[in-house]
């Protein structure tokens, strides 16, 4: 079972896997790889997950908490459905902060998405050269 990195701790880009169980439904939605399925669910996430990284590193200067609760709150699923599940989890931790008030700091939160975005990036655009 792949082990979460803590928040304290962030995995190295080039060392976050996905999540196996994740990419086996996936696989499951088109056995023989027909019409492409898997690499289309990639492709899209990979573009979604660059915008979206986008519209993070705009709120570090003045960020708005209700946007990046919302942007966390978009990648969240998406992530996992794809075995990104280092940053489904940093999203959900960031949008149940942000959500309920919890003290800490905006733009840790920022950063910390941003890594976990990276490195989720990383793996994606790893997984669509196989």
């Amino acid at each position: 079972m792949p082990s979460t990195p803590s928040a304290s701790a962030p995995a190295r880009p080039d060392a976050v896997q996905l999540d196996a169980g994740a990419l086996a439904r996936l696989h499951e939605l088109d056995p023989d790889g027909r019409h492409c399925v898997v690499d289309r669910v990639f492709r899209a996430f990979e573009s979604s997950l660059v915008h979206m990284l986008g519209e993070l590193g705009a709120q570090r200067a003045g960020g708005d908490a209700e946007v990046v609760s919302s942007l966390a709150h978009k990648l969240k699923s998406s992530a996992a459905s794809v075995g990104a599940l280092a940053l489904a989890q940093a999203c959900a931790e960031v949008e149940q902060r942000l959500r309920t008030g919890e003290p800490g700091s905006l733009g840790g939160d920022i950063e910390r998405l941003l890594h976990a975005g990276e490195a989720a990036l990383v793996a994606v655009k790893a997984m669509l050269r196989q």
